[in-house]
């Protein structure tokens, strides 16, 4: 396949690695290690959190992974004859080691025609989930975990790899201390989780004023929160409906696919800081939807809209318009291009990837084939100058 050249630099906001073991166990205290762990079962790693063995992800070491662009065919809902998420993924590969460490990305982004991309880890997705109950085994393993994608990834690699830490808010004194830490290495963007902030009393809404020291540091830094789909505590929904099983993603039932958790859960997060005032206060903050498609903003902007109309004392600002300024959303492929079009401002969509996941393209500039109504000036926003501007600190 001839890769498209376009006249500009492409920007991608969502690419992955596939985190070797070492990723986490290099700088987590010794003393989690019983409690993070590997093990065999049935031939088979699988990942324990204090005892407990999650399948989350089928294959957590990732010696084996699907290849990309194998399951978007699933995902356009193209799919007439039946064959199971595992049947169109055929044979797994061995992920190269591109996809595992920096050191060769930046050879892969030149041959997609890539200038520049977000990097986000993919094991991260179980860890504030499974371990929500025990805040600095929680807190020690996201810092391990940063502290590998910093010296393997880089957070700013040539301007071009700009690998994404991830921070949990669960204890404000452990959040402060790793953002204040991930700025002053250089990380322009940070990653929370699509859900309520875990606390041993329920979760909370990250949008109460006890959380603007993490915002006002976000704004003053000028970097950009990220929140990309993850295990969030919605799949309580579907243990709700379905006798208490773990939610295994890979696993398809249309009753699941009809919960919609994914679009549940980031649309009440947006709504949460939205309704809490937080771009009231921190106006200069701007939030990335990442990998939770865009099927959500049509609904949330019309429900913004009605809760405004039934009571505009309660918001100092209209919540719609500080969605349309402060929220960046990127589309899954199989998302309608137009139609977000007609209820989004093009200057705050952003291509996203989701290279080498199996869900996204199988070539990163695949995605130009779902903008054919978009004019170049336009195809240019979302596929470049969007993310430059987020990433150079630019608040329009």
């Amino acid at each position: 396949m001839t890769t498209p050249s376009l006249p500009f630099p492409v920007y991608d906001a969502d690419n992955h690695f596939y985190e070797p073991e070492d990723a986490l166990f290099r700088h987590l205290p010794k003393k989690w290690h019983k409690d993070f762990r590997f093990v065999e079962v049935d031939g088979r790693k699988r990942l324990a959190i204090k005892g407990q063995i999650s399948d989350y992800i089928p294959n957590p070491t990732f010696e084996r992974v699907a290849a990309p662009g194998t399951h978007v065919k699933y995902y356009k809902a193209e799919n007439p004859e039946g064959l199971t998420m595992r049947e169109m993924t055929g044979k797994p590969i061995a992920p190269p080691e591109s996809w595992r460490t920096g050191n060769e990305r930046l050879a892969v982004l030149d041959g997609h025609n890539v200038h520049a991309a977000l990097m986000f880890p993919t094991l991260f997705s179980v860890i504030e989930k499974w371990m929500s109950y025990d805040h600095e085994f929680l807190h020690d393993a996201l810092h391990a975990l940063n502290q590998w994608t910093s010296e393997e990834w880089g957070f700013a690699r040539e301007n071009r790899l700009f690998g994404v830490p991830v921070v949990s808010l669960a204890d404000m004194d452990r959040a402060l201390a790793e953002t204040d830490w991930l700025i002053k290495q250089g990380a322009r963007t940070i990653c929370i989780r699509p859900s309520p902030v875990p606390g041993y009393r329920g979760g909370r809404s990250m949008g109460l004023k006890d959380f603007d020291p993490f915002w006002a540091r976000i704004e003053e830094a000028k970097i950009f929160v990220s929140i990309h789909a993850s295990n969030s505590d919605y799949d309580h929904l579907i243990e709700m409906w379905t006798g208490g099983a773990e939610w295994l993603p890979f696993e398809s039932d249309p009753f699941v696919n009809c919960l919609r958790i994914i679009e549940r859960a980031i649309s009440d997060t947006i709504a949460a800081i939205i309704c809490g005032g937080v771009f009231d206060r921190f106006p200069g903050v701007r939030v990335v939807s990442v990998e939770n498609g865009a099927k959500w903003v049509i609904p949330l902007i019309e429900q913004l809209k009605h809760v405004y109309g039934q009571m505009p004392q309660k918001f100092m600002n209209d919540p719609v318009d500080q969605f349309h300024r402060n929220i960046f959303v990127t589309p899954f492929v199989e998302d309608d291009f137009g139609q977000l079009k007609e209820h989004m401002q093009v200057n705050r969509i952003l291509f996203g990837s989701d290279y080498p996941h199996p869900e996204g393209t199988e070539h990163p500039l695949d995605f130009l084939h779902e903008l054919t109504n978009y004019s170049m000036a336009e195809t240019e926003m979302v596929m470049s100058s969007n993310l430059k501007g987020l990433l150079e600190g630019v608040r329009n």
